[in-house]
């Protein structure tokens, strides 16, 4: 099983005491995303989960419980976006020299081996041109080119109220033409999520944020898990057991699709308690919590035939 933590919110940012009480009552309680009513408890233990991918975009919180983790026997890895972006589209992230830092910091103690970065997603507008976009990659790629093993891309979707329109194929493939030859120049390869576009005349390639061959590698062993459902179309991940909750990220992106108001996700932040099973409130007494089936994706008949061998 792999956990991913998280698509929904940003744990490592907003909630990573409740992460680590978690890990350490080897369970949590995850609600459906559309009924709060059915519940999964969801087991935790190391020899069950294979890997945890986190996403964030401010790691700084999780990092004094990393060492735990590594105690622990967990293995994970992490997304970590930084961007070009001011506090008119990013209010709650820290800015660009100081998530660079974090950046450089996290690299040091993990390794950039475990360590990915997110450029994305990419905006459009008056203030935030083509042209901002390559210097201020430039400028990251110059900093954080040795601290990790590849650059993660994509482009603003449509979502509803977010009030970005989507990119013109064209306006694609000039900004992926310049920042795939700036980042040929400092050997960091690219790739993009969840993008239709082929940008592989760039030598862009699609990518998988929960990527089977990377987890393999961080495991140790071969792994039976198929390609994830539900994500979207273009999406290459495999499948994942995610832990968050919709809703309850207080970052306020305005290109987020997590999160309908900045306002509702405070609301709901309120009710956190770091020892409780689920990420906001209590169970009420009038759920179904079913334990879900969980185990290893280990193929053990594949680690059997390299033994043989």
């Amino acid at each position: 099983m792999i956990i991913s933590a998280s698509r929904r919110t940003d744990i490592p940012a907003l909630y990573p005491e409740w992460f680590m009480n978690r890990l350490r009552e080897g369970q949590v309680l995850v609600p459906n995303p559309y009924n709060r009513k059915k519940v999964s408890r969801i087991r935790l233990t190391p020899d069950a989960v294979d890997c945890i991918v986190f996403w964030t975009k401010n790691p700084e919180p999780l990092i004094p419980y990393l060492k735990e983790i590594d105690r622990m026997g967990y293995r994970y890895y992490i997304q970590m976006t930084v961007t070009d972006y001011e506090r008119d589209l990013e209010p709650g992230i820290p800015g660009m020299e100081e998530s660079m830092a974090t950046f450089l910091l996290l690299s040091e103690m993990i390794g950039k081996d475990r360590l990915d970065w997110r450029f994305d997603p990419i905006v459009l507008t008056d203030k935030y041109s083509v042209e901002y976009h390559v210097e201020k990659f430039e400028a990251m790629c110059q900093w954080l080119h040795r601290a990790t093993e590849r650059c993660v891309i994509s482009f603003v979707d449509l979502y509803e109220d977010n009030g970005f329109p989507c990119m013109e194929p064209e306006e694609m493939w000039e900004i992926a033409q310049r920042l795939s030859k700036i980042a040929g120049r400092y050997h960091l390869p690219l790739y993009t999520c969840a993008e239709k576009i082929d940008l592989s005349a760039f030598g862009i390639r699609h990518g998988a944020c929960i990527d089977r061959e990377r987890i393999q590698k961080l495991a140790g062993y071969k792994m039976d898990v198929k390609k994830a459902s539900g994500q979207r179309l273009q999406c290459r991940c495999v499948e994942s057991i995610d832990v968050g909750i919709y809703d309850t990220c207080t970052n306020g992106c305005k290109y987020c699709y997590a999160t309908r108001s900045t306002g509702s996700a405070r609301r709901k932040k309120e009710l956190h308690d770091p020892a409780s099973p689920l990420l906001i409130g209590q169970l009420r007494g009038d759920e179904t919590v079913t334990d879900r089936e969980i185990r290893s994706n280990r193929d053990y008949q594949f680690s059997l035939f390299d033994w043989q061998g």
